[in-house]
């Protein structure tokens, strides 16, 4: 018992020191790792390891998703992060994904993931399952920001005044009220306004760290614009997702609804009456000029 006991702390000892090399960046880094200790593993080595590892996250709402589809077996995560404890989560899972997003709390730490390839029965004991490990995650640096939703906008004059909130993320404050993302980023966080004249393709951009805009316009046009959140810091992943398009409507004519379509449908119209008008003409004249023969005919019998 004691050998065995010895035995299986070792083979823990030396996974430690695996995840240690990775967390000082003395392995090699791929865009998916794929890093199996089936040889090293006396648990059941035939088992496959996790391929295509990859981390899923928008808003700080994290998705670790890998391949294949276990048969005969299952998937156990454990997240662990440089400063953290080890969490395990999706244990004895037959999916391909797992929700990491509430042991991602403190999203300025750099996590990696270990998926494991276990039996029912391997989690019982001491040893140790074939596991693949993901490439490293920062969610504070590598999480895509939301799509910002416009609440408000207002074409008055030459002022065009637009209001917007913040994305929210899975994160709550004590009294249980979702955290935004401005509430993570703080001061890093920037918005960017995109905008253009309707039916023109010239754009043209403004920037803000609060939730508006007040831009000045041509107050005879109407304009089309869309915001996205900015990090002005990151390497990567710097732009967030644009919002939806949306357009004022302040004076907006025929001419600026239908343009040159209008001018089209004008002209058939005007050309369709010009014929018209010719056709019942020449009918009409040659009526009177059938009529006025017939009056000048004599009478037959006279």
């Amino acid at each position: 018992m004691g050998q065995k006991y010895s035995e299986s702390l070792a083979r823990l000892q030396r996974r430690q020191s695996a995840a240690a090399l990775l967390k000082h960046g003395h392995m090699l880094r791929l865009r998916v790792l794929q890093i199996s200790w089936a040889g090293t593993s006396t648990g059941n080595p035939g088992l496959p390891t996790a391929v295509n590892i990859t981390w899923s996250s928008i808003n700080f709402k994290t998705i670790l998703q890998w391949q294949p589809k276990p048969s005969g077996y299952f998937y156990t995560v454990e997240i662990h992060g440089q400063a953290s404890d080890t969490k395990k989560k999706c244990v004895l899972t037959a999916e391909t994904e797992c929700d990491v997003t509430d042991v991602l709390r403190n999203v300025e730490e750099t996590y990696t993931a270990h998926i494991l390839s276990v039996t029912s029965s391997e989690m019982d004991n001491f040893e140790e399952p074939p596991f693949a490990v993901s490439e490293k995650f920062t969610p504070y640096s590598q999480t895509v920001l939301g799509k910002p939703e416009i609440q408000n906008y207002t074409q008055k004059g030459s002022k065009l005044n637009i209001v917007f909130q913040d994305p929210l993320t899975p994160y709550t404050f004590p009294n249980g009220s979702f955290k935004s993302i401005r509430d993570i980023f703080q001061h890093d966080l920037e918005y960017k306004l995109y905008y253009w004249k309707d039916q023109s393709s010239g754009k043209k951009d403004a920037t803000t760290k609060s939730d508006r805009f007040e831009i000045s316009v041509d107050s005879t046009k109407n304009y089309c614009f869309y915001i996205q959140g900015i990090i002005p810091s990151r390497r990567e992943n710097r732009d967030g997702q644009e919002s939806m398009v949306l357009c004022t409507s302040v004076g907006r004519s025929l001419l600026d609804e239908y343009g040159a379509e209008l001018f089209i449908i004008i002209a058939v119209i005007a050309i369709a009456v010009i014929i018209f008008a010719i056709v019942l003409s020449v009918i009409l004249c040659k009526r009177k000029k059938t009529k006025a023969a017939r009056e000048k005919e004599p009478l037959n019998g006279v």
